[in-house]
């Protein structure tokens, strides 16, 4: 196993990494709404879910890989009813790459931000 890590995205906030690479495979830490330097993105849906993928492509292009290698992703957000805007926000940053997914809604999430998303993907 090899431990990911970069200064482009948040540091982890507790007893974790930023990813991890395995076997060919990266699997990502969640990623919520934190600037590198660790500032809260305060705002909607739509600004949290771009600074996530900030975060996600940070640590993606660490592990050699990027978002059209990712092969599944899980979204965590705080109320579905955020649900068509953060999908509409999603969808610009991958394109016509289609991830498998899972979304939920959760209680409460880190920080009390909006949205958390986690990605495996491929790293050749």
């Amino acid at each position: 196993m090899k431990t990911v890590s970069t200064t482009n995205a948040p540091a982890a906030i507790g007893p974790y990494a930023q990813g991890i690479i395995v076997n060919g495979m990266f699997y990502s830490s969640g990623q919520i709404p934190l600037t590198a330097d660790g500032e809260l993105v305060e705002g909607d849906i739509v600004a949290q879910t771009n600074q996530v993928f900030e975060n996600l492509k940070a640590v993606l292009s660490a592990a050699g890989s990027s978002l059209d290698k990712v092969v599944k992703t899980t979204v965590f957000l705080s109320d579905m009813n955020n649900f068509a805007a953060m999908n509409e926000t999603y969808a610009s940053h991958f394109g016509d790459h289609k991830p498998a997914r899972s979304a939920v809604e959760v209680a409460r999430l880190p920080k009390d931000v909006k949205v958390e998303i986690e990605v495996i993907a491929v790293v050749e």
